[in-house]
């Protein structure tokens, strides 16, 4: 069976950066499923229009069509129980916390910090589409959003709990990742795909973290292209 995942596209076809859809990158390895990915772009809302919405990702496994991350983690633990993301029941609802704690706590403070980086990573086709888009949600323009250095404290604070479980195990799912990792990681490969600004320092235990979760699936994340590969070719 050939599993397609429509994934979001930058300057270069596989400067690939979309946090949610390295979330189900990482879960679908993390399962040891093949499949293939699509290149989308923001403004391609036409060949999405089969999944009745309009954003990625999107994960084509046979005749089952899943939108949204968290709703694919659910389904790949449904259809290939070997190997479980979430778990079942208070597990499951337990790792809810991991979803809303990266995109309520941690993705605020990336935003400040790599926003700028961002919108430069975008296609020049979608750049009128992303600035406007983003700052009507935002209530700002990207340059007003653009602050390193309140990012930074904002990360630094959110770390707390991460950096207490992160003392006393090597995943947050404990000995080996799991569903919470990824889901959290995504967030990580979205700031490190489109821009070098480093978000925490080496002796932190959360950089121990990150470092580990690159070489996990044989370097899935740490042999993306990032967008200062373009820039230095």
């Amino acid at each position: 069976m050939t599993r397609l995942l429509y994934d979001l596209c930058g300057i270069d076809d596989e400067l690939r950066f979309s946090p949610y859809c390295w979330r189900v990158k990482y879960a679908l390895a993390h399962k040891g499923l093949t499949y293939e990915t699509r290149p989308w772009h923001f403004t391609e809302k036409e060949t999405l229009e089969f999944s009745e919405q309009g954003k990625v990702p999107v994960l084509v496994d046979g005749e089952t069509t899943v939108v949204d991350s968290y709703a694919i983690f659910r389904h790949l633990d449904r259809s290939y129980p070997d190997k479980p993301l979430l778990g079942e029941g208070e597990a499951e609802a337990r790792a809810r916390f991991f979803k809303f704690y990266s995109e309520r706590s941690l993705a605020p403070g990336i935003l400040r910090i790599v926003v700028m980086d961002l919108f430069n990573a975008v296609h020049p086709k979608d750049r009128d589409y992303f600035r406007q888009s983003r700052e009507k949600a935002l209530g700002c323009t990207l340059e007003e959003m653009h602050d390193p250095s309140t990012g930074l404290s904002m990360l630094d604070q959110a770390f707390g709990p991460l950096r207490g479980r992160l003392e006393e195990a090597e995943f947050l799912d404990g000995a080996a990742p799991a569903g919470a990792d990824y889901l959290l990681f995504g967030h990580f490969m979205w700031a490190r795909n489109v821009s070098s600004t480093e978000l925490v320092s080496s002796t932190d235990p959360v950089h121990g973290w990150i470092e580990r979760m690159l070489d996990l699936h044989d370097g899935l994340g740490r042999k993306a292209l990032r967008s200062i590969d373009i820039q230095e070719a």
